[in-house]
């Protein structure tokens, strides 16, 4: 055998062999490159406008529910609440529509979809209470219906993708943080099912006017920061949590905000109106500290890098 046959008998194999690997990796499906597929970008859109709207009319327009809303949301501070959700979870799939790297994303699909559950138990719980005649009736439903579906499949096939790592120089969280977000999370859970389960108990013992059709309801805005929570705790990389928490700090804001307006309807001579705003206030003012702390650990990493990177070209020129 010459050189020259040696060299093919060698060679053959290997083009066998990268032919072979690259038909198993098309097999397995799409690599962990973390985009964000075409699909969930649209759907993110598509529910934006939808929140915009919600958020306008509740949070402007809280006294005239009756008039343009899917049932008549009182006292005025319940829309309030609903609409400072609505433009927490706009400013979300806003940047969903917007991004390019999944896992900064993953983190608020779930809860997303255990808020629209509880939101299609109560309807379906209460269909009596609802201007079944309006159009916003309908919107409502369908968005109910649909959603809880949509957004779960979005988040199985878009997870494939994740590669599960941290950005490149990524800081670490604080070493306190994940657990107290699980602990935040599970409180908050559980009020969330008290609500759906138990509305009547609740219902005695809330600080302020509700029917079943808000408590389980209300049980929504509840399930969603505390599922937040949770996956944030269990994720645990900043990148994966940052635009999740910056949703839940617009939402926090607006909700304190409207307990402001709306004080009235809160019935100060009940200890849990201060238990539900001190929670609150203290979420509010953690996620807010761990933003300002990560960005400023971020800046510190990057003004780090910036300088070094000048100091090896200086001492490659000498």
């Amino acid at each position: 055998m010459t050189d020259q046959d040696s060299s093919a008998a060698v060679h053959l194999p290997q083009r066998s062999g990268r032919n072979v690997s690259n038909r198993v990796e098309a097999i397995a499906g799409p690599s962990r490159d973390d985009r964000v597929f075409g699909s969930t970008r649209v759907l993110g859109a598509v529910i934006v406008p939808f929140l915009l709207v919600a958020f306008a009319l509740l949070y402007w327009f809280p006294d005239d529910t009756r008039h343009w809303f899917a049932w008549d949301v009182q006292p005025t501070i319940t829309p309030l609440v609903m609409g400072a959700g609505y433009i927490a979870g706009a400013y979300f799939f806003v940047r969903v529509a917007l991004e390019t790297h999944w896992h900064r994303v993953h983190v608020g699909f779930l809860p997303v979809t255990a808020f629209t559950l509880f939101m299609a138990i109560g309807t379906f719980n209460h269909l009596d209470r609802f201007a079944t005649d309006h159009v916003a009736f309908w919107i409502w439903t369908v968005l109910y219906v649909t959603t809880p579906v949509l957004v779960p499949l979005a988040w199985w096939h878009n997870r494939k993708t994740d590669p599960g790592t941290t950005e490149p120089d990524e800081p670490p969280l604080p070493r306190h943080v994940r657990p107290a977000l699980l602990i935040a999370g599970a409180v908050q859970s559980i009020v969330a099912l008290l609500l759906l389960l138990f509305p009547a108990t609740m219902i005695e013992h809330w600080p302020w006017a509700l029917t079943p059709l808000t408590a389980q309801t209300l049980g929504g805005w509840f399930a969603l920061p505390g599922v937040t929570a949770l996956m944030m705790g269990l994720d645990g990389r900043w990148s994966a949590i940052r635009i999740t928490l910056e949703s839940q700090l617009i939402g926090l804001a607006l909700i304190l905000l409207a307990a402001a307006r709306a004080w009235e309807d809160i019935d100060a001579a009940n200890p849990l109106a201060y238990v539900f705003l001190a929670g609150l206030s203290m979420l509010f003012l953690t996620l807010l500290a761990l933003e300002i702390r990560m960005r400023t650990v971020g800046g510190a990493d990057d003004h780090t890098m910036a300088r070094d990177a000048r100091v090896h070209r200086v001492s490659m020129r000498s």
